[in-house]
């Protein structure tokens, strides 16, 4: 049975999307990868969505939307993408915050840094719930 792993932002439009796209794209043998907000958004950050299309092949607009923590399941992991702009209440503990800054409105240079941070922590996530298997 594999593990839920939420991440959550405020808006469910950027950070907490690419986990969500780059969890399932680099970790869906040991879990399963949600993504939601307090707040939601109309559509997904596009510089994300480009991005990711440029670089993984991932399209992001085919396969997620901007979605509240009611709308997924219960998850194992709740894991915050960086609560410097006000962390969301899920109702529980987070069980990591991964202190990531919001690069909406930034560079592609800054972007990817963000991205590359994301896709590090996912694999480490990956490696840890191997291990605990």
């Amino acid at each position: 049975m594999s593990k839920k792993v939420a991440f959550i932002c405020v808006h469910n439009s950027c950070r907490s999307q690419i986990a969500e796209a780059l969890g399932k794209h680099l970790a869906a043998d040991v879990f399963e990868s949600y993504s939601a907000g307090t707040e939601t958004k109309p559509q997904i950050n596009q510089d994300a969505v480009r991005l990711m299309k440029e670089v993984y092949g991932i399209d992001m607009e085919q396969t997620q939307y901007s979605k509240l923590i009611s709308d997924i399941p219960e998850p194992d992991i709740a894991i915050s993408m960086g609560c410097n702009v006000g962390c969301p209440f899920i109702g529980r503990a987070f069980d990591d915050n991964w202190g990531l800054d919001d690069p909406t409105g930034k560079s592609d240079e800054e972007f990817m840094i963000i991205i590359k941070a994301i896709e590090d922590k996912i694999l480490k996530l990956r490696e840890a719930l191997v291990e605990e298997k």
